[in-house]
Parts: C-alpha cells; sequence; structure tokens
C-alpha cells in the first residue's frame, strides 16, 4: 500500500471521527499547535525549552545552548558509585511489620545502616552525559554573564521540533538554531553571528561526574572519571567517557574550518575559523560507538520537522477554539504543550520520572521512576492513539518480572510485587512509605486492557499473559480473609495512594479496594480471552473482599479513616479515584456521586499535587459534574500552575505526571468512557460556553 493511500485512509478516519463527534471539517492541526508557540524573553533557571526525541532531551537555555543552565539526560544513562557495605542490597536489615498474625519484612528504616540505606536510595541515578555551553566574550576579553544577554526573543516552533534563540551581546545580534535529529537522538546546533568572525564566540565541551542530585553533575570530582579523545579528524571527534562501571560514547561533528581542541580535562573547545560568520555542529551520546556519519545540521532539521509534523498529524488532537468560555485558550495551551512535553521526555524505554529528562527531581528522586505514577505519566497514550510512545517504556516489566517475583516470595506472596521506586534494575528503593505502597501492583494489567483495546488480537493477549497472570497472583494473596469481618482485607500495614496516616494501621483504603477488583475482573477476562479456565481463587476474593468504606454517604479515604473530610482532607483525594480513574467496581452510583461534590467542596486544594486535578475532573465527567470537571482541570491553586513552557510544579518543583494527567482526563471528557451518555464530548458542560472539536481520540475505560 502505497503512503499517499495510507494518508489518505487516515484523513478519512479522522474525517469519520469529526462527524461522530459533530466536526464539519478536520482540525487544522498546524494552525491548533502554531498558535500556542512558546516565546520566551529573558534568561531564566526554571523555563528551559528542550527538545528530544523522548529517550534523550536537552534543556537550552536562552543562549541556545546550556551556557547558564540546562542539562543532557537520557533513559540510558544511568550511574552508580561502589556500594560502601560488603554484600550490597543483601546485607540490609529489614523492617518487621505484624500482617494478621505472621512478620512482614520491608526495606523502610534506616536506622543503624544510614549509609547504605542512602546508596540503596542514590543509586543507580541518572546523569548529567555532557554540558555544551558559548563562550562569548566582551569587550575586554572577560566570558559575558547573564546580564550580558539582551534582547531576548527565543522561540520553540512544536510543529517543528526547532527552538530559535535570538539575542544580542554588547549590541552584536546573535541567532541560534537548535534541534534533535529524532532517529539518533543527536542535538543540532547552527549559530550565525559577527563575533564568530572575531574569534569572540566559541563553543565549550565539558562533562562532569555523576551525581544523585537535582542536576545529576558533579563538578568537583574531575579526577573520579575519564574522558578520554578516541580519535580526531576530518571534522569528527569521539570520546570514550568512563564514571565507575559506567561506560559510554559521546561524539561531535561540525562543518567548515573550525577546529576541536582539547584544553583540560573533560573539556574541548570548538572555535570557528578566523572569517566564519556561521558555525554548525552535532553531538551524539550513546552506549556503543557508532563508525556511521553524524547527521548534518541540515539533515537533522529537516527530519526534525519531518518527525514533528507527523507526530501532530497522526495520534489525537483536541480543538477548543470555537468556545465561549474565556479560559478555552488557556486549557487547549496546556494540552498542546502537554503533549509536546511528554513526546519530548516520556516515550523511551523505560518508565519516567516525576521530572522527565530535565533533571533528577527533588533530594531523595535521585532520577528513579516511581512506579505507581507511570499510569499518570504514559496511561494518556492509549487514548490519545499514541500507544507506541508508552509501549517503549512496557517492556521493563518482563525484564523485571524474576526480581518483583522474588520480591514477592520473599515477603510470602505469590505472583510478583512491583517495585514502587526503582531504577533500571528493578531494585525496591528503601523507603518508609514506598516499599509499603500497594497500587501501583494492578497498573500492568490496566496497561495490557489499553494496549488490547487497540490492538485485539492474540499477539497482545500472549503479550501480557505472564505480567497479567503474575500481577494478579500477587494481588490476590495479599488479600487477607477477616474471620471476624467475614470478609477480605487489604493491610495493614500498606501505605496509601494520599501516603499521609499510619502506615501499621491502614486498612482498606477505597481506592485500592476498587482496583483490586478492577484488576483481578480483566485478569480474569484475560484468561477467558485466551481460552483458559478462570482461577478460582481470583474469583473468591472479588466475592468477599471488603466493600467500600463509608460514611455518612460518602466514601472515606480508608475504613475507620472518619475525619477524612475535616482533618486528612489534603493530599490526594483517592476516594474519587473509583468512579473517575477507574471503571467504578464496587462502587454504588449514588454514593460516588455525593462523594465528587463533598470532596470538590471540602478538599484543601492548596495542598494537593498536580495530578489530583485531573484526578477530579475525570471522576466529576463520569458523574454528571461536567462545570467541576472544567473548573477543576483550571483550579487557580498554585499546584495546579502550568508556566509558559507548559511544566507544573504540581508539588515539589517539575511534575510531569499531572500533564500526562491532565491528557487523560482531556481525553476522557472529549471521547467519553464505557458507558458514558450517548452525546458529543461528554465530560464537557453543554450550556453553550464549550465548543469541543475533536479527533483520533479513544474511548477510556
Amino acid at each position: 500500500m502505497t503512503c499517499r493511500l495510507i494518508y489518505l485512509l487516515i484523513t478519512l478516519g479522522w474525517l469519520c471521527q469529526g462527524c461522530i463527534s459533530g466536526n464539519r471539517m478536520p482540525i487544522d492541526r498546524e494552525a491548533l499547535v502554531g498558535r500556542h508557540a512558546v516565546t520566551l524573553d529573558t534568561l531564566s533557571g526554571t523555563e528551559l525549552l528542550q527538545v528530544g526525541n523522548g529517550e534523550i532531551a536537552f534543556g537550552i537555555d536562552a543562549t541556545g545552548l546550556q551556557t547558564f543552565h540546562g542539562n543532557a539526560m537520557s533513559h540510558w544513562g544511568w550511574h552508580s558509585v561502589p556500594c560502601p557495605v560488603a554484600g550490597g542490597h543483601a546485607a540490609l536489615r529489614l523492617q518487621d511489620y505484624d500482617f494478621h498474625g505472621r512478620t512482614l519484612s520491608y526495606r523502610s528504616s534506616s536506622k543503624g545502616q544510614e549509609a547504605l540505606y542512602a546508596w540503596m536510595r542514590e543509586n543507580p541515578h541518572r546523569t548529567c552525559l555532557g554540558r555544551l555551553r558559548f563562550l562569548i566574550e566582551k569587550d575586554g576579553g572577560r566570558l559575558i554573564e547573564p546580564v550580558d544577554v539582551e534582547n531576548i526573543r527565543q522561540t520553540l516552533n512544536m510543529w517543528e521540533g526547532v527552538i530559535e534563540s535570538r539575542y544580542t551581546v554588547g549590541g552584536i545580534p546573535v541567532r541560534v538554531l537548535t534541534c534533535v535529529e529524532p532517529e539518533t537522538g543527536s542535538l543540532a546546533v547552527k549559530v550565525q553571528t559577527a563575533l564568530l568572525k572575531n574569534g569572540r564566540l566559541r563553543v565549550e565541551w565539558t562533562f562532569p561526574y555523576g551525581h544523585p542530585g537535582h542536576t545529576g553533575a558533579d563538578w568537583s570530582k574531575p579526577e573520579a572519571h575519564t574522558t578520554v579523545l578516541l580519535s580526531a579528524g576530518n571534522r569528527r571527534a569521539n570520546l570514550l567517557r568512563q564514571m565507575d562501571h559506567m561506560r559510554y560514547h559521546a561524539s561531535m561533528t561540525w562543518e567548515g574550518t573550525a577546529t576541536l581542541e582539547e584544553t583540560a580535562a573533560h573539556q574541548f573547545i570548538l572555535a570557528p575559523g578566523a572569517e566564519a560568520e556561521t558555525l554548525s555542529f552535532t553531538v551524539h551520546y550513546a552506549t556503543e560507538k557508532t563508525a556511521a556519519a553524524l547527521p548534518s545540521f541540515d539533515s537533522a532539521i529537516r527530519a526534525s520537522k519531518k518527525y514533528w509534523q507527523t507526530f501532530w498529524k497522526t495520534g489525537g488532537a483536541v480543538d477548543l477554539s470555537g468556545s465561549r468560555d474565556p479560559r478555552w485558550k488557556e486549557l487547549e495551551r496546556r494540552i498542546v504543550l502537554s503533549q509536546y512535553l511528554l513526546a519530548v521526555n516520556e516515550a523511551g524505554s523505560h518508565p519516567p520520572q516525576e521530572n522527565g529528562l530535565l533533571n533528577n527531581g527533588h533530594d531523595g528522586w535521585n532520577g528513579k521512576f516511581h512506579l505507581e505514577m507511570h499510569w499518570w505519566h504514559g496511561a494518556h497514550y492509549g487514548l490519545w492513539n499514541r500507544w507506541p510512545m508508552m509501549d517503549r517504556s512496557l517492556n521493563y516489566y518482563h525484564d523485571i518480572l524474576p526480581k518483583a517475583k522474588k520480591l514477592a516470595a520473599s515477603q510470602g506472596f505469590a505472583g510478583a510485587r512491583w517495585p514502587k521506586m526503582a531504577g533500571p534494575d528493578g531494585e525496591d528503593s528503601p523507603s518508609g512509605i514506598g516499599p509499603l505502597l500497594i497500587w501501583q501492583q494492578p497498573h500492568p494489567i490496566f496497561y495490557a486492557e489499553l494496549e488490547y483495546r487497540l490492538s485485539p488480537t492474540r499477539e497482545t493477549l500472549e503479550k501480557w499473559q505472564d505480567i497479567v497472570q503474575e500481577s494478579a497472583e500477587c494481588m490476590a494473596s495479599f488479600a487477607v480473609f477477616d474471620t471476624t469481618a467475614q470478609h477480605y482485607v487489604l493491610g495493614p500495614p500498606l501505605a496509601t495512594v494520599p501516603e499521609n496516616s499510619n502506615y501499621r494501621e491502614s486498612r482498606n483504603p477505597t481506592f485500592e479496594l476498587s482496583y483490586w477488583r478492577t484488576g483481578l475482573r480483566w485478569a480474569q477476562t484475560w484468561r477467558e480471552r485466551l481460552g483458559l479456565p478462570r482461577e478460582r481463587r481470583w474469583d473468591d476474593v472479588m466475592a468477599r473482599l471488603a466493600p467500600l468504606p463509608v460514611e455518612n454517604g460518602v466514601y472515606l479515604l480508608q475504613e475507620n479513616m472518619f475525619d477524612t473530610y475535616t482533618k486528612m482532607n489534603w493530599e490526594h483525594p483517592s476516594q474519587i479515584g473509583p468512579g473517575g480513574v477507574l471503571p467504578g467496581d464496587g462502587t454504588d452510583a449514588a454514593t460516588v456521586r455525593r462523594t465528587v461534590r463533598k470532596v470538590w467542596e471540602t478538599w484543601q486544594w492548596d495542598r494537593c499535587w498536580g495530578w489530583d486535578f485531573p484526578m477530579m475532573a475525570m471522576a466529576a465527567a463520569r458523574n454528571g459534574e461536567t462545570q467541576i470537571a472544567v473548573n477543576a482541570l483550571l483550579h487557580p491553586s498554585g499546584k495546579n500552575r502550568y508556566d509558559a513552557v507548559g511544566l507544573n510544579p504540581g508539588g515539589r518543583l517539575l511534575y510531569f505526571s499531572s500533564n500526562g494527567g491532565l491528557l487523560y482526563a482531556v481525553a476522557m471528557m472529549a471521547a467519553g468512557w464505557d458507558g458514558a451518555p450517548a452525546a458529543h464530548a461528554p465530560g464537557f458542560p453543554d450550556n453553550g460556553d464549550w465548543t469541543v472539536r475533536h479527533e483520533g481520540l479513544s474511548v477510556a475505560p
């Protein structure tokens, strides 16, 4: 089938979707994306533009490089320092908890083993792969400072994936184009300025030691790592980087008469020719050395434009420009920018971390991913019909399955227990909270269901069977039958979604009870699709699992938490999750509706996290409170703020799960959900204030 015919069929599919959703014509996607191009006029360390391909990303400041701020991080770039204690992970002493008459041991105490505990949390950690900055001399030969960069106008063209940075230094204009060649992940840069001609602008390429902290870089230990120039010539240099057990390659190519010189340990200077007014170069980082030619700047920018135009022309789109509500443009801006940011940061070979590939997050996160948050970062790809971008990270569950089964067995459970906070090695990082969390356990079953809805084939069933089976086995064995209450219970001990209660006493949290029912139900359906018999133990647990805790006609956060709406009404309002994020297993419709209204009226929204607002929107939409749904997405809380580049602080520092949650909620509100009213955009108000044109979206479970 020719490419032209494929494109025609896709277009016809969009037209059909448009007819179904009330659209008369396909959405002008270039106009949709173009009206939200990002323009910055300051040199800020908090609002950085990025280019990337989902596997590697580069944060760029207003100079067009990482002159004062910025980073280069990837899904493969992990560093570890040597363990300070013999025996490594196995040497950590566990903390014991009573689990219905038997001992359950977790990696949750640092007492008396602080060094090992800290090492396990901090290693492995994502590392800064290298830094590229302009060395620009002022009159007199001194290097510029941020105040010397004037008349800034930096624009991100998301339709093409290109950053254009314009500014002046001492009155002399500088123009820089920056992009990433999508296939190789190479950074391509072109700078045009008269500063090149007189040698006042050069490029410095430097390399730090790895660090678990915010930037992933330690510049104070040049003796702890090596940077070896393997070859140089014909306008190309190949470097070998070694940091403890981490080994990777870095290459640079350039055009014209420029030269690259090693000026100090881990430092290289690219200097233009004497008469140059343009300098173009490409930088590539990889785990393996490549002899292949790196893309030129011109080929890289062509590939970038093609890649991003294909991205925007396929998958889902939502156009709110016909709305009367004056907030439409801000909501649409957040939607468009979130798609770009997540495609740059969170479409790689590992589950994404909270801060994407910008930095390592706040102290204690160390660039590791949190599997309970994987849903919030990536489930939206299933509704926006960009599943391959999520699928890249899902092999992780297959990779760590043996370790997850070992973890479950060590705690006396069947199947596989998924860690909370981990790196590529799948080791459950010690924490006073993380090892006790359970709501990540059904997530892989949810991902399997999303993929099956998009591709209902035998291949999909077999791909996920082991993961679905082992996840459900652990869930069923975690539920304990309480002979007094005459039903299965969850916990104690456990850490609930809000993480703000006594883990030794937490019992039967509402969200987890419903998710257990959903996960086991879908796991049974999975077996039936494969022609396998139902698991009797799973059916027994589903039939006799504790009811969702209710008091005064509304759901509580967990059993006996009667101060849910007075003292504990902060952090994540997870009791609305069963009737919003989830399809409602175990719920009563009237109770869900009352709970949605109660949470909206009583919650301390200034103390929440960024993804709590889309969670509120999902619950409100499913339960007919469409005005609340929109108001939740646009709530004025500082925790729901999206800055000029689309980043959401959402809690501590940046929080990409807010962007992912927003996209899932909007897709659900626009395209609907299983059992939604037969109306266009059923999650938006139908009072005439909102005109929602959408195409290419899938219905939520």
